[in-house]
């Protein structure tokens, strides 16, 4: 799987939700991007599977709140650079 730096974690979560580059921030909550709803949850399911190998339970997928939580989730499967 890849490993990522925030910016470039930040990069990839904008462009999988179609926002400008640099809107996204770690603060940004989920009802904040207009993409993320009940299909961009299964969009970034996907992609969490196919380019990290991170598979998502129902409930986990759920819990994510807030670009943060992406980026947490990240952090846990080891796919950012400290």
């Amino acid at each position: 799987g890849d490993v990522m730096t925030t910016a470039e974690a930040l990069d990839w979560i904008s462009e999988m939700f179609e926002e400008p580059k640099g809107r996204i921030r770690g603060d940004t909550p989920r009802a904040d991007i207009a993409a993320w709803d009940s299909l961009g949850q299964l969009i970034l399911m996907s992609a969490l599977d196919q380019q990290f190998g991170i598979r998502l339970s129902q409930p986990e997928l759920a819990s994510l709140a807030s670009v943060q939580d992406v980026l947490d989730l990240l952090g846990r499967h080891q796919r950012l650079q400290a």
